[in-house]
């Protein structure tokens, strides 16, 4: 059985590392196919690398805990990021999409340098700073999920299974770049859904019924099955996850790189319906693992975070089991990857190309030669933080997403829809939404009462706005907004 199962999850990771191969000899001819894949890819792709890229062990082991752990009341976690990223690919995507074409930008940085004509690049040094920082946070929490997977499935170390993990991660994004990683994505959306879609049903169904399964919960505790057990001011907390979105730079070059911005149409409603279907999958795992392990000593070590895997082993033919490790691979990878490339595309284009060798002739070839080598580093130093992470994945994650979405979240939206927005606010939400994050997550007084995004996150924002209304207004900012707005079409009625 076991065999089996190895040998479903070894596809598994050579298929991913064929696509990098396939990848490197079709798509990296230069640094904005490496990037951003020649801004050609298709709306079914930039919606499935989008959710995907986002969601992370944070939802397949991260939120299956978290719904053993505190029940029904996890969902409102899922809510705030699936309405939240409607509304990125609807509004902010296209915009963010027309301008980055228009002025050529392929890193945000390299947006904001262009948005606000900042010729001392200021927001250019400050922005990679911040995304080196948290990405680098957010890349350790995966391998050490991938750690965690690994060692709950095949009997490996949790050591020996970050090894895994981070060198799977480190072969196909450093040959293939942003179009392997794309690619890679749609079939690990495929894997995610896979294991989050058959994994409940089948447990379920074991179980007797939904219903049983709900009873089961219901009595270890009423509060399991209620979605307002954790009260209002802990569901606001939960939806303010999705404010998170906005500012992560692995899922706003998704939106850069699409072949037109029309498609995000059509691509939000397929994001949308990926989001809720991974989302309640994750969920049901939970709910369903707590009705048949109520201890949480009977779960491997006693760690929440290894039951989706452990209840794999336990339902799930060897063929799927290896199949479902293989989804939490797939959700660790799909994030791993994409911020990998987007801060190695921060040190190589916004800091080496931009500052250290501005108005030099440096040859593309050059460029992603530096780039991959940026990235082999980036993974052995994320190798080091995950190695020594005592923070569940959950928290870890949350810890990056909400450093990242303060930071940026308000930059970017106000950037693309307040012709009023100035550099030096910019400078300012950048810089306050970071040390909110931070001071926020090391205070234990704060960080009990609140999830540290939303205090950053409205922080970022005000201050945004004042420093901007404080300082002088950028010229063409209103032309260059106008060229970038929709034109919305309505019928006239008969």
């Amino acid at each position: 059985m076991e065999a089996l199962a190895a040998s479903a999850f070894v596809f598994y990771l050579l298929l991913i590392v064929v696509i990098g191969v396939v990848s490197a000899k079709l798509c990296t001819r230069s640094l904005s196919e490496f990037f951003l894949g020649g801004r050609r890819m298709k709306e079914w792709v930039v919606a499935l690398s989008a959710v995907v890229s986002g969601r992370s062990a944070w939802l397949v082991l991260g939120m299956s805990g978290m719904a053993y752990t505190i029940g029904l009341s996890a969902v409102w976690a899922v809510v705030g990021y699936i309405v939240v990223e409607l509304f990125m690919f609807m509004f902010v995507g296209k915009r963010l999409r027309r301008f980055t074409e228009t002025s050529e930008s392929i890193t945000l940085p390299d947006f904001f340098e262009a948005r606000f004509k900042d010729s001392a690049h200021i927001l250019r040094i400050v922005s990679v700073v911040i995304i080196v920082i948290f990405m680098v946070a957010y890349v350790s929490a995966q391998f050490n999920a991938g750690g965690k997977a690994i060692s709950a499935s095949f009997g490996l170390s949790t050591t020996q299974g970050l090894w895994l993990t981070a060198m799977i991660v480190l072969a196909y994004t450093m040959l293939g770049g942003f179009v392997a990683v794309s690619i890679t994505d749609v079939v690990q959306a495929a894997f995610m859904i896979l294991g989050l879609v058959i994994l409940p049903v089948v447990a379920v169904l074991n179980f007797g019924a939904l219903a049983q399964v709900l009873e089961a919960v219901r009595l270890q505790g009423a509060h399991l099955v209620n979605p307002w057990a954790i009260g209002l001011g802990g569901a606001i907390g939960f939806l303010g996850i999705g404010l998170g979105s906005p500012g992560n730079p692995h899922i706003l070059v998704r939106y850069m790189s699409v072949d037109s911005a029309q498609g995000l149409r059509k691509a939000a409603l397929i994001g949308t319906v990926w989001n809720v279907v991974m989302a309640w999958g994750a969920v049901l795992v939970g709910l369903v693992g707590r009705a048949y392990f109520p201890l949480k000593s009977q779960l491997p070590a006693g760690d929440t975070e290894r039951l989706f895997p452990y209840m794999a082993s336990q339902h799930l033919h060897p063929i799927l089991f290896g199949f479902a490790v293989a989804a939490v691979f797939a959700a660790i990878m799909s994030t791993a990857d994409s911020q990998l490339l987007v801060a190695a595309s921060g040190i190589t284009r916004d800091i080496y190309q931009k500052l250290f060798r501005r108005g030099e002739a440096v040859s593309e070839k050059r460029m992603v030669f530096l780039s991959r080598l940026i990235i082999i580093i980036l993974v052995f130093v994320a190798m080091g933080l995950g190695a020594a992470a005592k923070d569940l994945v959950f928290w870890l994650v949350l810890f990056a997403w909400g450093g990242l979405g303060a930071s940026f979240g308000p930059a970017i939206i106000l950037s693309l829809f307040w012709k009023r927005t100035t550099k030096w606010g910019i400078l300012a939400g950048l810089i306050s939404g970071t040390l909110v994050t931070i001071v926020w997550k090391s205070t234990p007084f704060l960080k009990q009462r609140m999830y540290e995004l939303i205090p950053a996150f409205l922080i970022s924002a005000m201050l945004v706005i004042v420093v901007s209304l404080l300082t002088r207004a950028p010229e063409g900012a209103e032309k260059e907004l106008a060229e970038i707005t929709p034109k919305y079409k309505f019928r006239k009625r008969p």
